[in-house]
């Protein structure tokens, strides 16, 4: 093995596919400290995530400060806030989400060129779970897409830039519209009391909205959209402040109380309960050079779109290969489960993922956690394509998420973790997701209804 194959950055995992491989070196947590500056935004919650309520930890996320832990790890840390996202309910502080607004007489032309599912039969006061992807079939960003009116779209973006893009998009087409951020930012109240939550903060007509629908409301006489939605996988809302430089405080005190009263407290978004839901985390588990036939978003590639949107071409001709049976990459996202310690914390490093026959490491797990419903370790995370094809006929596409596969690797965790210090850890592959939603995905959603009308016919 050359010197440069051997670069601790670049283990042997393959990843040719990529023009800027993921950082595989296995640094750890160098326990540094976060600086707070005014290069990066502090939301309009910021002091009551951070000053009142104590967040002891952040990230930065689409360049604002981002609360990723508010239980000391002394008091339970990241699992105490699972058992109150899981039993009662929570409030996250969300403004991370930007809202990017759409605007104009072409919007929904402008939104439906940009993203991959047909948007033209939303109607107004809809929402929608979308991708964008660029030319190339890489997927650009995961939002949530709104439609407060008929001539208007959010995008609730993930962890990435779009405004640039949807502007520079729109320099050569030129659609009627305006494109830019807005002063809008969202908190989401999720977990089975949720719903009781928001009764006692806009009313009972909050328990006509149905999954993905909105709703405008006031509270303390701040007006609002309401949408039913989340990251949890639980039940859950999403508050929209308007003009939230002004009134944010207004609207999170009487939601905050609400939610104490009713036994919950604010925690950080509980990536613990998304990866048991098998909801992805841009930058995470997918980016911008991962086609959504490596990470179980095949489904928002349509057969019967007519209208072109961006990575249309390239993305049809992944489908047709892959449903020939020729898959196009190195590496496909699967869910796994593990041996070990408990994995309580966010891991800091894409642990590395090997074939137990070889020893060869041959992939790396992107979002492990451990669950307390089903006791074990979970995770997704990147495998050779190949290793999947030698279990299974069925061509890698999302299909392969139902199936039982019959295999098996080895995870390199840290000592903390291990069953073993210094030695890898046994892991076998999973359906995803591993925890039903309470509201599945449109993909899930497709399939239960299949099988109820198979056990209908039957």
């Amino acid at each position: 093995m050359s010197n440069e194959e051997s670069h601790p950055n670049h283990p042997s995992v393959d990843q040719s596919d990529r023009i800027v491989p993921r950082n595989l070196r296995q640094t750890g947590d160098p326990n540094i400290e976060m600086l707070v500056s005014t290069r990066v935004r502090k939301s309009p919650f910021f002091h009551k995530s951070f000053n009142e309520n104590g967040a002891w930890r952040c990230t930065v996320y689409n360049r604002i400060y981002h609360p990723r832990g508010l239980v000391e790890p002394e008091d339970g840390g990241a699992m105490a806030e699972y058992e109150a996202l899981t039993n009662s309910v929570t409030l996250w502080d969300v403004a991370v989400e930007r809202q990017i607004r759409v605007k104009g007489p072409d919007a929904e032309a402008l939104t439906n060129y940009v993203v991959t599912r047909d948007i033209t039969g939303m109607d107004a006061m809809d929402g929608k779970y979308v991708i964008l992807c660029n030319e190339d079939g890489g997927v650009l960003n995961d939002p949530v897409l709104l439609r407060p009116d008929e001539d208007e779209f959010w995008f609730s973006i993930s962890d990435s830039t779009l405004m640039q893009w949807l502007q520079g998009v729109n320099v050569d087409n030129d659609f009627d519209v305006e494109i830019d951020e807005i002063d809008v930012a969202p908190m989401q109240i999720q977990g089975p009391l949720s719903e009781d939550v928001m009764i006692d903060v806009v009313g009972d007509e909050v328990s006509d909205i149905p999954y993905y629908g909105l709703m405008e409301a006031e509270i303390d006489g701040v007006d609002v959209l309401i949408s039913q939605t989340g990251f949890s996988g639980e039940k859950g809302f999403e508050i929209y402040v308007k003009d939230a430089s002004k009134y944010a405080e207004r609207v999170w005190d009487p939601v905050h109380d609400s939610v104490v009263e009713h036994g919950g407290m604010q925690i950080a978004p509980g990536h613990h309960r998304r990866i048991a839901a098998g909801i992805m985390s841009w930058g995470q588990d997918l980016d911008h050079e991962t086609s959504p036939f490596q990470v179980n978003l095949g489904y928002h590639v349509p057969d019967d779109k007519d209208a072109d949107y961006i990575g249309k071409e390239v993305l049809e001709e992944q489908k047709e290969q892959i449903e020939n049976g020729d898959y196009p990459f190195t590496h496909k996202l699967i869910g796994l489960k593990m041996a070990g310690e408990p994995i309580r914390d966010y891991a800091p490093d894409f642990w590395l993922i090997s074939d137990p026959e070889t020893g060869e490491e041959c992939g790396y797990l992107t979002s492990p956690w451990w669950n307390p419903d089903l006791e074990t370790n979970i995770g997704m995370g990147f495998v050779p394509a190949e290793k999947i094809q030698e279990v299974t006929d069925t061509p890698l596409n999302d299909d392969i998420y139902d199936e039982e596969l019959d295999l098996e690797f080895q995870v390199h965790l840290p000592d903390e973790y291990s069953e073993e210090p210094g030695e890898p850890t046994f892991a076998t592959a999973a359906k995803v997701p591993f925890k039903e939603s309470v509201n599945p995905s449109a993909r899930e959603q497709a399939k239960l209804n299949a099988r109820k009308e198979a056990e209908q016919n039957d």
